[in-house]
């Protein structure tokens, strides 16, 4: 059973992970075990691993590490973070009832609706900061209930333990997507959740070259069931990606560090630039969130949403401007990206749906990276002034109509 260990810091915990565990040569960092599978001690004696889909040294070397650092019995490493939403899945029965934020990631929705219209689960979109839909919600006795804090993207924040509460009265397991901010500025198996998922191609692995998920449960029954059908469902990560996303996991707490304070720099500067209409980042007073997040987070996350002046044209001018912010999907990584949810994480999503989750076509999200913060927030500047000066012109041109 993994558990975290209070003795020792989940700084430390994330350094030391897998450091000195090769017990053949005594290698510092642990070796990799690309083998497909593993031969039998003798004649229906297999030995702890047989085949590399049901268990592998070096995967089990990152559950375990990521277990302690959520406090959790154990985990499970998937091949996305998709993956990992896919085997939580699982643990609903035919048609049981999921209740999912309702803006949530654009790929949990597309992957929740799309199984509900074929009548695998039935699932309800619910703004869950609504006190009143949420009771209603859990009238219905969810299975499941399913909580992305802060959300992507508008950076809504949940509180973990009331929700938790709420739910496990009514006989719900609760699940948080802890991707935003990583056990290293949110714990939600203390707040009260049962399971934890993460896109581990995030800020977990940090460096945008391996895609991966994990599934962490509070008891040892939840992870045997999700071991089990994660062998079932063949959808463990490869052994590479996980030594690769082991090595980004050393890193984690010096990363965060470093994304927090800047991103926190770039919401200040934002809130009161006068080309944004509004921004979302809950490290900021003005969120409507902040005391939630202040209260069950010991870091406010690098994800900074924020709507511009100016319509679609001002947002797709503004992006090709930038030089320090590369236009891509995704998040976590040390370099810092811009994307537009409408059009690229959340395109999957109907229009009328991106409407009621509050995506418009003037909403940016950036994920912001390590870089010198007065490097990134130069570059928005001159993205800003340029896009103005565009619209300056547009303005001073004369109408077909007026020059005829």
């Amino acid at each position: 059973m993994s558990t975290h260990n209070p003795d020792i810091s989940s700084q430390t915990q994330a350094v030391r992970a897998g450091i000195e565990t090769d017990t053949q040569h005594g290698a510092i960092t642990p070796p990799l075990y690309l083998s497909s599978n593993f031969s039998f001690h003798d004649f229906n004696e297999p030995r702890q691993y047989d085949y590399t889909r049901s268990g592998n040294p070096t995967r089990e070397l990152l559950a375990d590490a990521l277990a302690k650092l959520e406090g959790g019995a154990g985990a499970v490493i998937t091949s996305s973070g998709m993956s990992a939403a896919l085997l939580v899945i699982q643990l609903l029965k035919s048609g049981g009832r999921l209740l999912a934020p309702h803006d949530c990631y654009g790929g949990c929705f597309r992957l929740f609706k799309s199984l509900s219209e074929k009548g695998v689960i039935t699932v309800d979109f619910v703004d869950q900061s609504d006190e009143a839909a949420l009771t209603e919600a859990l009238n219905r006795h969810p299975e499941i209930v399913w909580i992305e804090t802060p959300s992507n993207p508008l950076l809504r924040v949940i509180d973990v333990a009331k929700v938790s509460a709420l739910a496990h009265e009514k006989g719900a397991t609760v699940v948080v997507d802890n991707t935003f901010l990583s056990p290293i500025s949110q714990q939600p198996l203390a707040l009260g959740a049962d399971i934890v998922v993460h896109s581990t191609t995030k800020y977990i692995n940090g460096h945008s070259d391996v895609v991966g998920g994990a599934v962490i449960g509070k008891t040892p029954e939840l992870v045997e069931d999700l071991k089990w059908w994660a062998n079932t469902l063949g959808i463990t990560g490869a052994p590479f990606d996980s030594l690769f996303t082991l090595r980004g996991l050393r890193t984690l707490d010096v990363r965060i560090e470093r994304h927090n304070q800047n991103a926190l720099c770039l919401a200040e500067y934002l809130e009161q630039h006068p080309q944004v209409e509004s921004v979302y980042y809950p490290g900021l007073p003005s969120h409507p969130t902040y005391e939630i997040a202040n209260k069950q987070q010991t870091g406010f996350g690098a994800i900074i949403s924020f709507k511009i002046k100016g319509g679609v044209e001002a947002v797709a001018q503004f992006s090709r401007e930038l030089r320090l912010f590369s236009l891509a999907e995704s998040l976590g990584g040390v370099e810092s990206l811009i994307c537009h949810p409408a059009t690229m994480t959340h395109a999957a999503v109907a229009p009328e749906d991106q409407k009621t989750a509050g995506i418009t076509e003037n909403l940016l999200r950036i994920s912001v990276g390590i870089e010198s913060a007065e490097d990134l927030q130069a570059d928005l500047q001159q993205a800003f002034e340029k896009v103005v000066h565009n619209q300056s012109i547009q303005a001073k041109e004369p109408s077909l109509e007026n020059s005829l």
